[in-house]
């Protein structure tokens, strides 16, 4: 998932392989390369407590930011990563990645199979985190009919223009387009791709912004500058506190059904404390107060009996079988026809 892709800057990206570089992995020390705001507080102190292991957050802002961290260290300098299922293929062929050890503990084992078998390599290099689907967040007062379908923001009403926010993922804004005509998000057929790519230069005007919309009192979808944007369920959810007036939907054409991983790389200095806080934030209690903290949904299923009734009856959060059956995991694409499609993209964002 692009949590909050917000484009990492060259000062915040050094700053990362800095941190990492200058942070001494000892048994006291675990560094963790994660998303901002996808970790509760409470739950690292708890942790230190406990184990007296201090965790040392370094923050990335796109997937993008995080496989250039990655390149540049050479997958060293962390001991515990957050990571897409769909960068899982990359990272395990660059060897950046970690075995598990066997067994599992009792608590993770409780993990939903599905979630494991969602991407290949999970089963045996990393442990399911959170998962969610991308949709739209729209503001229901500032529309002429409920938004339901994708092709409402890829081929919107005239009083739209300007007023849509995208993410500042080429292959994201893709997938979704190729959703919107009917297709997979998957689709390598050549005449799918020409026909997405130009929706997407179609729809350029309308797009106030490719960044991900700040999930703060300044958004732009609280001030309504934004009317329409690409979202992630559990963020859509972080502004509804803020405003009864947003809605999320899962288009009827389906979207993305993301899962996030947590991996430990094969050159972490201290992987039995990576291995002892993914299995502390697993045990049932733990697992549940992330959830409830981040707004996403647990894989694991002993959590759920200390999660509330109105969390796990949230369809934004557990989406039924039948909304999400058009909705697609990503797969890899050919790569020259991904170079395509950042080179195209790149053009349009700029």
């Amino acid at each position: 998932m692009n949590r909050a892709v917000r484009g990492i800057g060259y000062w915040s990206f050094l700053l990362c392989v800095l941190l990492a570089q200058q942070v001494k992995a000892d048994a006291q020390t675990l560094v963790f390369l994660n998303w901002a705001d996808y970790m509760d507080p409470e739950l690292l102190v708890e942790f230190k407590r406990q184990t007296g292991i201090e965790v040392k957050q370094s923050y990335y802002d796109s997937d993008e930011g995080r496989d250039q961290i990655m390149a540049t260290s050479d997958g060293a300098g962390y001991d515990l990563i957050l990571i897409s299922g769909l960068a899982l293929d990359s990272y395990l062929k660059q060897g950046w990645l970690a075995q598990l050890p066997k067994p599992l503990s009792h608590d993770v084992s409780k993990i939903e199979e599905r979630w494991w078998q969602a991407f290949p390599g999970a089963k045996a290099h990393a442990v399911p985190f959170f998962w969610g689907t991308l949709g739209i967040a729209y503001r229901t007062d500032l529309v002429n009919e409920p938004i339901t379908h994708w092709r409402q923001i890829y081929n919107p009403a005239p009083e739209m223009k300007g007023k849509i926010t995208l993410i500042d993922s080429a292959r994201e804004v893709l997938g979704m387009a190729l959703k919107s005509l009917g297709y997979s998000l998957n689709s390598s057929n050549k005449q799918h791709f020409n026909e997405a790519l130009t929706l997407i230069q179609q729809q350029a005007p309308f797009v106030a912004s490719y960044n991900y919309v700040d999930l703060d009192e300044g958004s732009a979808l609280l001030s309504g500058e934004t009317v329409a944007a690409m979202m992630y369920s559990g963020d859509a959810l972080m502004l509804q506190e803020h405003s009864d007036q947003i809605a999320y939907v899962l288009p009827s054409e389906g979207g993305n059904i993301w899962v996030d991983y947590l991996a430990i790389p094969a050159k972490a200095k201290n992987p039995k404390a990576a291995m002892d806080f993914i299995n502390f934030l697993n045990k049932p209690k733990q697992a549940a107060q992330l959830a409830s903290y981040v707004y996403y949904a647990s894989p694991n299923e002993a959590a759920w009996p200390y999660l509330s009734a109105d969390f796990l009856q949230d369809t934004t959060i557990f989406p039924s079988q039948k909304s999400l059956a058009q909705s697609e995991f990503f797969a890899p694409l050919p790569p020259r026809l991904l170079k395509k499609l950042n080179q195209a993209f790149q053009k349009i964002v700029d």
